[in-house]
């Protein structure tokens, strides 16, 4: 009898990953679609700048992801910008996004950005419409907090960048 008892309870311990399994496939699904795949494999403005004005890094200690910032900036818009990506798919998907539209964009508008990233993920924001209309795709990932660091990389390490250039100003003035 004792044999029949452990017999049960490893299936019912082999059983019990099951449903965990089915929930890690619709995550790769869901947060790892066609078009997150897509901005990845396809980020604008990968080289970095010669002499920006301000050169910003964001790091994400969870996954390792990695990403610079390279922005030069006439008055309150972006006119140059540049970046190393070395992260993972969602890192990459973000990074794209804001290269495709980050120059001639202004401070402001950066940094509410930023905060509608951080809403999407954290507060069931709603995603932008218009140019940056793409942040729709982070929708998924708000039920993945592991995740949250490495998409927001991007949007961190460009208004530190703006936060940096507009520090050097205003002591340029003083």
């Amino acid at each position: 009898m004792p044999s029949r008892r452990i017999a049960i309870k490893l299936i019912l311990v082999r059983g019990a990953g099951l449903p965990a399994r089915r929930r890690e496939a619709a995550m790769l699904d869901d947060v790892y679609n066609k078009r997150i795949l897509s901005l990845a494999a396809n980020i604008p403005l990968l080289e970095r700048l010669p002499s920006p004005d301000a050169t910003a890094r964001a790091h994400s200690k969870l996954c390792g992801s990695t990403v610079t910032v390279d922005l030069t900036m006439e008055g309150d818009v972006v006119t140059g910008f540049g970046h190393e990506v070395k992260a993972c798919a969602l890192g990459q998907a973000s990074s794209s996004i804001m290269a495709q539209h980050v120059v001639g964009s202004t401070a402001q508008e950066l940094r509410e950005l930023r905060e509608q990233a951080r809403a999407i993920l954290k507060q069931n924001g709603e995603p932008p419409q218009g140019k940056w209309a793409d942040l729709a795709v982070l929708v998924p990932v708000r039920d993945y907090k592991a995740r949250h660091a490495s998409t927001m990389l991007t949007f961190d390490a460009v208004v530190d960048a703006i936060d940096q250039i507009e520090a050097r100003r205003r002591e340029a003035a003083a």
